[in-house]
């Protein structure tokens, strides 16, 4: 079952780099009490998750603040390593955006928004979406069609539906 608006994000355990290598965090210890925008991208270094989702995010990260959002935070199915490059690369961390990572795909799945795209060597992936989260309830879902766009879970986009 694909997760909607209205619904509790699952307990779901997630990880990230620490000061001494990866450090697990539980979803719920971000999101409670706390407005948040999660949003999650097919993989980490793919060309519209790095030229167009994550600088979106990026953008508009203090409009968001100015709304009343607590902490933007991007799922990725990568392990955190790759993740931390890509927080490098991208500047994401920096700007204040917290990268997660979904190593194993089992939150992706619970929710409903894995899929695989074996012509380009995608396997158990995410599909591009960006939700707002408030208290653990997803309060608004922007879930792309096709996950090589970036158009309705841009930050743009969801900063105007707010």
């Amino acid at each position: 079952m694909t997760i909607t608006t209205g619904d509790t994000l699952p307990e779901a355990t997630l990880s990230r780099m620490g000061d001494d290598g990866p450090e697990q965090v539980a979803l719920s210890s971000l999101t409670k009490g706390r407005k948040v925008v999660l949003f999650a991208v097919p993989g980490a270094f793919t060309p519209t998750c790095h030229s167009a989702h994550v600088p979106s995010f990026i953008r508009t990260k203090d409009q968001f603040a100015a709304k009343g959002v607590d902490e933007i935070i991007c799922v990725a199915v990568n392990d955190p390593f790759v993740l931390q490059a890509w927080d490098t690369a991208t500047g994401a961390g920096d700007a204040g955006l917290t990268l997660l990572s979904d190593g194993t795909g089992a939150f992706t799945a619970e929710i409903g928004m894995n899929f695989d795209a074996p012509p380009v060597g995608l396997m158990g992936r995410s599909k591009r979406y960006a939700m707002l989260v408030e208290d653990g309830v997803v309060k608004l879902l922007h879930a792309e069609d096709n996950p090589g766009t970036c158009e309705t879970s841009g930050g743009e986009a969801l900063l105007a539906a707010l």
